[in-house]
């Protein structure tokens, strides 16, 4: 039988396999009174800040003011 053991570790650097799509728990796991799903998450661009030691009078280039981040 198949089982889920947790374990704590501090971590310096990390990597992650990403999929998409609903999970794909094995058929005898789908029985267990547990919640199961997804929570989207989602990056966005916010509008640029400009760095608070910046000369005056300067301004962002079109290219990142009008940035927008393609939908998928």
């Amino acid at each position: 039988m198949l089982a889920t053991t947790i374990l704590r570790l501090p971590l310096n650097e990390a990597s992650a396999k990403i999929r998409s799509g609903p999970p794909q728990d094995d058929e005898p796991d789908l029985g267990f009174p547990v919640w199961a799903g997804v929570v989207p998450l989602a990056l966005t661009a916010s509008p640029p800040l400009d760095d608070p030691k910046l000369l005056a009078g300067q301004t962002p280039a079109p290219a990142i003011r009008e940035y927008r981040r393609p939908r998928r």
